[in-house]
């Protein structure tokens, strides 16, 4: 298998399925976006959004619930303790920034989920890094030296972290720009030891595992960023601590999930951001036909 970020995804899996995914991988030679797990159901294969079904003898591969707990076991270096706050939040982030996202059952205690109990699902998402991917975006990423705040858009699965993690680079290398990134996840840079897995540019600076808010506050004040940047913003608290680091002079750069403004003016959670016009800029991401991705840069008009 010559997909170096695809091998260490494939390695945490189960002995036997393990197997039959490098075959069928080393078979159909794609850059594949995410391994799906479902106990008693099958393996499923995703590339260029689409899913699909593994089979051995024309069955479905076996998954069971053994199977899942196998693979967390093997990602974490069988330490569920270190891993429980991720694993609690429904997702653990594996060196390289590959996520592997989870469901099932899960133990609430007083109106907060403690755990998740009994696992039926996972979904191991294979952290890519794209270089030279911004085409015509690169050229008008400043206006009079200046970075204006942008909210990349999408729905799930398009690469909003793969094209947040080029831009970083892009505006700390080749726009000279201190970046500070407010790194919940790992997905972005995922560092290890204090090191970068991706590049993301000498300028930037990385918070790590500290929830979105808080992690952008502690940047704001500890290293003078000129852009701020986070992954899917979620919360209110997310709002609030971008609508600060904007009343402060830094710009702003980060990701969330929708296919249009407007929906975003539906939503409660946006409306703060889009009435105090916290973004002059939006960019969009459409798979074409052929698998690739479309950027699209524009203005934002309140």
């Amino acid at each position: 298998m010559e997909d170096r970020q695809l091998q260490p995804c494939v390695k945490i899996l189960p002995r036997e399925m393990r197997f039959a995914v490098q075959a069928y991988c080393d078979a159909h030679p794609k850059r594949w976006e995410e391994i799906r797990l479902r106990a008693g159901r099958g393996v499923g294969m995703v590339c260029d959004g689409q899913e699909t079904e593994l089979l051995l003898g024309g069955q479905p591969m076996p998954v069971t619930t053994q199977d899942l707990r196998g693979v967390l076991e093997l990602a974490t270096g069988s330490s569920y303790q270190s891993a429980s706050e991720q694993l609690r939040r429904g997702f653990y982030t594996m060196r390289g920034g590959h996520r592997i996202g989870l469901s099932g059952s899960v133990a609430v205690q007083e109106g907060e989920i403690r755990a998740i109990r009994e696992f039926s699902s996972l979904t191991i998402r294979i952290a890519r890094q794209m270089q030279g991917i911004l085409g015509e975006l690169k050229q008008g990423l400043l206006v009079d030296g200046r970075f204006p705040s942008t909210l990349i858009l999408s729905p799930p699965g398009m690469g909003k972290t793969t094209l947040l993690r080029e831009l970083i680079r892009t505006l700390s290398d080749s726009c000279g720009m201190r970046i500070s990134l407010a790194d919940e996840r790992g997905e972005v840079a995922a560092l290890w030891r204090g090191e970068p897995q991706f590049s993301i540019g000498k300028r930037t600076d990385v918070l790590e595992g500290c929830p979105k808010a808080e992690g952008m506050l502690m940047l704001l004040r500890s290293m003078n960023p000129q852009v701020l940047c986070a992954d899917e913003i979620t919360a209110p608290e997310d709002i609030q601590a971008i609508s600060m680091a904007a009343n402060c002079g830094v710009s702003v750069l980060v990701t969330a999930h929708g296919a249009s403004l407007e929906e975003l003016r539906r939503r409660t959670l946006y409306q703060t951001l889009l009435s105090q016009q916290v973004f002059q800029r939006v960019i969009f991401i459409q798979r074409m036909e052929d698998g690739s991705r479309q950027y699209r840069m524009e203005r934002i008009v309140c």
